[in-house]
């Protein structure tokens, strides 16, 4: 056995080899061409594959007749200095027409919230959501709804449309079904994580008022409250639902949830 380090290129080159196959090349260079977003040309094929350009010539010409004009939606092209892929001009109206439609806008604080609780609570009706969020949901819904992350589902027994999410929601977010929603229960509030909520709900509503906030109870306190019937039932919202749990993925997910004191912006 050979105490020599093996330069990568070389072991490269020896599984090109060792297919013995220039169309294992072909493939090979088909792969790294699909990969890259520029022009390759032979000799960064070459350095890729290990290979001598003799061969990455061959290769290409091979490439070449599969994908011989007139026989396939995709062409080899050979542009400033190397080689590329790319699409047939006959297709060229249909892929305007298909880039040329609107793109999925990053969601806001409060679309992201709404979406979260329609995703947990389904279906659910708008005041429903309004009551959870403690601000109107008219306008999320309304952008919800038109780009398709959410739709109708019926009404209730009040006459309010009930709402659910739609295809694209498991689309957007890369789901198989709602079964694969991630697990609310890890994103249970710490007590530290309930400690520093609260400041944040002082401090928001402090800057809202102009004036001292209402003082909320420490956790001992509001034990002893609940004991003699004086606590408040609302207990801070309810830091650790379903709906806020999701509003916390989805954030998490790249789309923009912010923290409860700030999450009543509408746009």
């Amino acid at each position: 056995m050979s105490d020599e380090a093996t330069d990568p290129a070389t072991e490269l080159a020896h599984i090109v080899e060792a297919t013995d196959s220039p169309a294992e090349l072909a493939r090979i260079v088909e792969a790294l061409l699909f990969l890259s977003s520029d022009p390759l040309s032979v000799r960064e094929l070459g350095d890729a594959c290990g290979v001598p350009a003799e061969e990455i010539q061959a290769a290409l010409a091979l490439l070449g007749e599969q994908y011989a004009a007139g026989g396939r939606g995709i062409q080899l092209r050979e542009l400033a200095g190397g080689y590329t892929l790319a699409s047939d001009p006959i297709a060229e109206e249909a892929a305007r027409r298909m880039l040329g439609r609107p793109r999925t806008a990053t969601l806001t604080p409060a679309q992201a919230e709404t979406l979260a609780i329609v995703a947990y609570l389904q279906p659910v009706s708008r005041p429903e959501i309004t009551r959870i969020r403690g601000v109107s949901a008219d306008s999320a819904a309304a952008t919800l709804l038109e780009r398709g992350l959410i739709e109708e589902a019926g009404r209730s027994q009040f006459g309010a449309v009930m709402y659910r999410t739609g295809t694209q929601f498991l689309k957007l977010f890369g789901l198989s079904s709602l079964q694969d929603l991630p697990d609310v229960a890890k994103w249970d509030p710490t007590p530290e994580e309930q400690s520093e909520l609260r400041e944040r709900l002082l401090r928001a509503g402090e800057a809202r008022g102009g004036g001292a906030p209402p003082q909320l109870p420490l956790e001992g306190d509001r034990a002893v409250a609940q004991e003699t019937g004086e606590a408040d039932a609302d207990e801070l919202g309810g830091a650790g639902t379903d709906a806020e749990a999701g509003a916390e993925w989805i954030g998490q997910d790249g789309l923009g949830a912010e923290a409860a004191g700030e999450a009543d912006a509408e746009q």
